[in-house]
């Protein structure tokens, strides 16, 4: 019954709200943080059952009035009022069922995107740099800062690799749909005789961590100070600034030169480090919930192919869900929404056949 499920969110939301006043709470930041999110989450449930339960009250005052009052007029304006307020309770109550599906705890995180050039050689990394830039131009629609940590260009333009760190409000829940290989169909600046090529991109999309999330001993850690250096090899300044890590547990390598600080440098590659050991552990999670890998919208998995852009064709296909559309430009000028807001949609009609029963 879905007033008994909005009558317990509503004890656990007072629940939550004594306990991020608590001074012992307060001074645990992790578990801080996870109910302030909670609280968040919870308010927005809050706020539409306080909607819902109004709705309920008013269609029941109409009908007393029906069966109760004497006057027409009045009998008049409560069958009125109920062809009015009854359409609003089916539509109102799958708003109340999707904001009761279980968020992503990290959906509120920021985000570390990096993009890589696959298959396909100049191309890819064209590609890559095309891909680098719809995100940009997606951020800056959507109201989150698009931050360039570091790039490797191509040797005929565009992005060998490029990590960029994003933030604002549900920046992983936005972009969490995003990774995995993308794959374009036209025919590259390179190609004399017009023929079509199938290059391809990969995209990641990390959860940024916090320190407390992933603790990182000093001695699980490589760390290699060096010279940056430029195409080709050559020394690009003649301080020693740029840093490589190499984590010895999980054999994951950061490489970062971007800044003239050596401890800038540091700092961005701890923070991609963190991302990467943190996806790590979600990739082991998901693929020991059977759950996760029956969802229709896919894993994410670096290795699995989820979009096609095919420029002859103006068309953007996503493999997931079978959606084709025809917007190829306006997709890439960074309006990626006409792909996102389907595959929530198609996640969430998923997750209430799993897991509501109202």
């Amino acid at each position: 019954m879905l007033l008994d499920k909005l009558s317990q969110i509503k004890a656990r939301f007072e629940e939550v709200s004594q306990k991020i006043i608590d001074p012992e709470i307060i001074s645990d930041r992790k578990r801080y943080k996870d109910l302030n999110i909670e609280y968040t989450n919870l308010q927005k449930i809050v706020n539409k059952t306080a909607e819902y339960e109004e709705l309920l009250s008013n269609i029941e005052n109409a009908k007393e009035i029906l069966s109760e009052e004497s006057d027409p007029e009045m009998k008049e304006m409560a069958k009125m009022e109920l062809s009015d307020l009854e359409p609003m309770v089916e539509p109102m109550e799958e708003e109340l069922k999707i904001l009761l599906i279980p968020k992503d705890p990290n959906d509120s995180k920021n985000v570390v995107l990096e993009i890589s050039s696959g298959t396909g050689g100049d191309e890819a990394a064209l590609f890559a740099g095309d891909l680098f830039k719809m995100y940009q131009r997606y951020c800056e629609k959507k109201g989150l800062r698009f931050e360039v940590t570091s790039t490797n260009e191509g040797a005929m333009g565009g992005y060998k690799e490029a990590i960029a760190t994003i933030s604002g409000e549900d920046a992983y829940g936005l972009l969490k749909y995003e990774a995995g290989v993308h794959r374009v169909q036209r025919v590259p600046k390179t190609e004399s005789q017009g023929r079509i090529h199938t290059s391809a991109a990969t995209v990641a999309i990390m959860p940024e961590a916090e320190e407390f999330e992933v603790e990182i001993e000093d001695k699980d850690i490589i760390k290699e100070i060096t010279n940056a250096s430029g195409p080709g090899g050559q020394s690009v300044n003649t301080t020693y600034s740029a840093v490589k890590l190499t984590h010895k547990p999980t054999g994951i390598r950061v490489s970062m030169q971007d800044e003239k600080s050596q401890h800038k440098n540091l700092e961005k590659a701890m923070k991609i480090l963190r991302a990467r050991i943190f996806k790590l552990e979600m990739e082991k999670r998901k693929a020991a919930s059977d759950s996760l890998r029956r969802s229709m919208v896919g894993s994410g998995d670096r290795s699995e192919k989820i979009r096609t852009y095919n420029f002859p064709q103006s068309r953007v296909t996503d493999h997931r869900i079978n959606l084709t559309l025809y917007n190829l430009d306006a997709i890439l000028g960074g309006e990626v929404d006409q792909v996102i807001e389907p595959l929530r949609i198609a996640e969430n009609a998923e997750k209430l056949k799993e897991g509501f029963s109202g």
